[in-house]
């Protein structure tokens, strides 16, 4: 099982430091802004809470592309409720058990809780960088994140719609960089 905790408070900070100002501010993410960023990630938190818990019947289809017009005017108290309900789902070790559905892909439930994590840690990335924010990773998380995206970057891997294409990042940056540039991301984007 995977701690989920730490990246989701750093999502947390990030969302609570997100001016109105920023929701058009561009992300290392093509054409998607900081808004769109928070549409996804109040998006995914309940998609992955959803599957934590297995309900039936959610999950089955991929979400709405993530626009910051579909932002609720309650997102700054909303994202942080719904972070820590994913958080408290994933720490029922039954969450990681099985398979599980969401955004129109089933898989074991333990990949699907990788996922999560990866999602968390990459978009909080994004979200700091379009916002000025700083960005800290711990380092279990760091790891999980690196060996996901390490898998990602084999060969019959689908990519599409998880990361773009790989970064070449150097031998000697940092684990995180190195994670960062196999996610598709360069680790000097700025906007």
């Amino acid at each position: 099982m995977l701690d989920l905790e730490p990246p989701a408070r750093q999502m947390k900070a990030l969302v609570l430091g997100v001016r109105d100002d920023q929701l058009s501010a561009p992300t290392p993410c093509a054409g998607v802004s900081v808004g769109d960023l928070l549409d996804h990630v109040s998006s995914l938190a309940i998609a992955f809470r959803d599957a934590a818990a297995k309900i039936p019947g959610t999950g089955g289809s991929a979400p709405p592309p993530p626009s910051v017009d579909d932002l609720p005017t309650d997102w700054r108290t909303r994202i942080p409720e719904q972070l820590d309900e994913l958080v408290a789902a994933w720490r029922d070790p039954a969450a990681w058990e099985g398979t599980t559905t969401a955004g129109g892909a089933t898989m074991p439930a333990e990949a699907m809780g990788m996922v999560v994590m990866d999602e968390l840690v990459l978009h909080g990335w994004d979200i700091a960088r379009g916002s000025g924010q700083p960005f800290t990773c711990d380092p279990a998380s760091t790891q999980a994140v690196f060996e996901f995206t390490s898998q990602a970057a084999q060969p019959g891997f689908d990519r599409n719609g998880l990361f773009g294409p790989v970064i070449d990042v150097p031998s000697d940056a940092s684990l995180f960089d190195r994670a960062l540039g196999l996610g598709g991301r360069d680790p000097g984007w700025r906007p």
